[in-house]
């Protein structure tokens, strides 16, 4: 993938993991567009995440409209990383009947 928003001058780096988030922050890429595609407006995201600067989210969706088709493309490919985590996770630890055994352990402690 070849984004390359720092560049631009657009307030977006890459945390070394391959996550792109609002420098200075820890709010991602995704989660701010998310919050976009769902009908926030700009000044309700800077408000949800205290710690983004209106201009920073303004930036942001801008670079975003100029560039939807590789940010979608990126969007896409962070969704399918975050699936093939979470079903190595299942696999690993069996979420079937966790609550009946973080209860039975609950009654052990007690």
């Amino acid at each position: 993938m070849n984004l390359n928003p720092e560049n631009l001058g657009v307030p977006l780096r890459d945390d070394g993991q391959g996550v792109l988030r609002v420098a200075g922050t820890r709010v991602s890429l995704d989660t701010l567009i998310g919050a976009f595609h769902r009908g926030a407006t700009p000044e309700e995201i800077a408000q949800d995440y205290s710690t983004l600067k209106l201009a920073d989210v303004y930036a942001t969706i801008a670079y975003y409209l100029q560039n939807r088709l590789e940010v979608d493309a990126y969007l896409r490919e962070q969704q399918r990383r975050g699936q093939e985590i979470q079903q190595r996770m299942e696999a690993a630890f069996d979420p079937v009947g966790i609550r009946e055994r973080l209860l039975a352990r609950r009654k052990e402690t007690a």
